[in-house]
């Protein structure tokens, strides 16, 4: 199964208003990110045990450790949690710019250092949404 085949199936096994709102988003993503690598991470480690909710992933930056080894990750994720859903803003340094810039005007949603997470689309605002995503883009494509 190809990894557009894998998201597909995994959106479409999440209960509805989650599924449409998912979709939704995936679809929103696409467009705000033409052409981004797609990615699909199953939540499982080596030993396929599930470690983490299964998440979609979309881009791609270099994660360069301390010791000079480096790693592929995707700049922004969405995942399916508990209460809602989870849109991921990964590579950024400062773990408060995501909440002090947009906190205030996404809408019902917590934000952590990279992490947004709220139960329904139409309680965000998609428009400041897209200009976390396209920030937390703009600073991993300089790294």
């Amino acid at each position: 199964m190809n990894v557009e085949e894998q998201i597909k199936e995994y959106i479409t096994s999440q209960p509805e208003p989650k599924r449409s709102d998912m979709q939704e988003l995936h679809r929103f993503i696409l467009q705000v990110l033409p052409g981004s690598k797609l990615w699909f991470l199953d939540g499982k480690n080596s030993e396929n045990k599930t470690v983490s909710n299964p998440n979609i992933g979309y881009g791609y930056y270099t994660i360069k450790y301390a010791d000079g080894k480096t790693k592929e990750f995707y700049q922004i994720g969405m995942s399916a949690n508990t209460t809602g859903i989870s849109i991921y803003v990964l590579g950024m340094e400062d773990k408060t710019y995501l909440a002090q810039t947009y906190g205030k005007d996404l809408g019902k949603a917590s934000v952590t250092g990279y992490c947004i997470k709220f139960k329904n689309l139409k309680d965000i605002n998609i428009n400041i949404l897209e200009a976390a995503i396209r920030y937390g883009v703009e600073v991993t494509s300089e790294n």
